[in-house]
């Protein structure tokens, strides 16, 4: 993939640009920035911090804690941030077109002719008949009814999910016909994701508009899943290949180099339109595709009829509700390695299992679950999902945001600590999910958000993300996450290999 156009980073080095005749475009020296704006006009400290930090890849999380610990008791703050903060995603973040030419505005990329045609499609519909009854995958088995019922109160009791979880999936259990989703067009960036609902929208005969890099054997997989499934699935082929004998060779569009035409394509669909957002890279690629399909998700809103799905990750900051912490605090008693807990500390300094909540007197408890390793790329990424849920919600726009579990995708177990760390979760009453629990559960979520309202039902900000919250049981760990994050590392280890 070209990563010098299409939607790129701002040129940081300007002065030193003019001497050495070379960009540096600096992913780094844009999240400064923006979290800088974000904090600017609510915390004039926290923002000149940001963007004094020389070793943001070290220094980040704690900036990024601070954007939630500025508005976690003040809502109208709370709002600015997320405002401030996506206003300067797209005031920074620039678009120069492959043709080349001088850095544009990233509103500039709906704008800019293409130097190629723009596709046609390829429908692929399946036979089969349509799921009339929400089931969930779940260890070897497929839970239904009072099982699954029985599954969700017992991830409560745990602390696994936050009860609101239970109550959305249980209506979905309550009103079956809520699964036919034929009424909507769903739109899945990041067709491919482990994470996403493709399949259960397609076992439900939904109609899927699916957007994913040009990869013949994805495309394949996804026309087999299709052809099995009661649903359709539409995907932009390369123009005048929409008849070749095996249109996976052709098809797929590119959201960093191709977000114009992508806009023009999705534009043109019928509605309404759901856009789901699910995509996913390495690196600072990760950040430049959020800014990417947060531009294409303000183009599509232009329309009256569409809404906006995200998934949070569960290892970001949130604010919680005072249920969490007592429980949290109540297993400090029976948690795992109490007896070892008070030399632990002292042979490491304090820093191993500390306590996630300790008393304070007054304002919100926060559950800081960063793991450094994931980077401030992947990190501000997702912030950018949370601030556009909670302004486009407060704007009058359906959406759906919801949290996902901690769960064992291809790009957690490719990293060996972060793999070795969620086999040992266990210990900390964290249960990791499996990929296709954890996109089904979260399909579910989305079919309650679309017929109840979504995010703006749920109260506010913090509110909306505490009742959409599958988190693992982070949030109700007697211990900070970071500072168990090595001992279960270490206990994992073997049975992660």
């Amino acid at each position: 993939m070209d990563t010098s156009t299409g939607v790129v980073f701002p040129v940081s080095n300007t002065a030193k640009m003019a001497e050495s005749h070379e960009e540096e475009r600096s992913s780094s020296a844009f999240g400064r920035g923006v979290v800088a704006a974000a904090l600017a006009s609510v915390d004039a400290a926290g923002a000149d911090a940001a963007q004094r930090d020389t070793g943001w890849r070290r220094g980040y999380p704690r900036h990024l804690r601070r954007l939630v610990e500025v508005g976690a008791t003040d809502h109208r703050a709370a709002m600015a941030i997320a405002r401030d903060g996506l206003a300067s995603v797209h005031d920074r973040m620039c678009w120069l077109p492959a043709s080349g030419g001088h850095d544009r505005t990233l509103a500039d990329a709906f704008t800019t002719p293409l130097p190629h045609a723009r596709w046609d499609s390829v429908t692929v519909s399946g036979d089969g008949a349509a799921e009339t009854e929400f089931t969930l995958p779940y260890k070897g088995t497929r839970l239904q009814g009072d099982a699954l019922r029985d599954r969700l109160d017992g991830w409560v009791d745990d602390g696994v999910i936050e009860p609101g979880v239970r109550d959305a999936v249980g209506k979905v259990l309550d009103n079956p016909q809520w699964l036919d989703v034929r009424d909507e067009t769903f739109v899945v960036l990041g067709a491919g994701a482990e994470m996403g609902p493709l399949r259960s929208l397609l076992r439900w005969g939904g109609r899927v508009v699916g957007i994913d890099l040009p990869r013949a054997a994805l495309w394949s997989s996804l026309f087999d899943v299709a052809r099995e499934s009661a649903g359709s699935l539409t995907v932009p082929v390369a123009a005048g290949r929409a008849d070749a004998s095996d249109p996976a060779q052709h098809a797929g569009a590119d959201l960093l180099h191709d977000i114009g035409g992508v806009g023009d394509y999705l534009l043109a669909l019928d509605g309404p339109l759901v856009l789901g957002n699910y995509v996913y890279a390495d690196g600072g690629v990760n950040l430049r595709l959020s800014a990417a399909t947060d531009a294409l998700a303000l183009h599509l809103s232009q329309r009256d009829d569409v809404a906006l799905a995200y998934l949070a990750t569960p290892t970001d900051v949130f604010v919680v509700p005072d249920g969490a912490v007592a429980q949290a605090n109540s297993g400090l008693d029976s948690a795992f390695l109490k007896s070892v807990r008070r030399p632990l500390r002292m042979l490491s300094g304090g820093r191993l299992l500390q306590r996630q909540y300790p008393p304070h007197p007054s304002g919100a408890s926060l559950s800081d679950t960063i793991v450094p390793q994931q980077g401030p790329n992947y990190l501000l990424a997702k912030r950018i999902h949370r601030w556009r849920a909670a302004t486009a919600a407060a704007d009058g726009q359906l959406v759906s945001m919801n949290i996902a579990p901690p769960t064992r995708t291809r790009s957690v177990t490719k990293n060996r600590a972060l793999a070795a760390a969620y086999a040992g979760a266990h210990r900390f009453g964290v249960e990791v999910f499996d990929p296709s629990t954890a996109n089904t559960l979260m399909a579910a979520m989305l079919v309650h958000d679309l017929r109840t309202g979504g995010y703006a039902a749920k109260g506010d900000m913090w509110q909306a993300e505490a009742a959409g919250a599958a988190h693992g049981g982070l949030w109700r760990s007697p211990y900070d996450p970071r500072s168990a994050l090595g001992i279960a590392a270490v206990l994992g280890f073997g049975s992660a290999r």
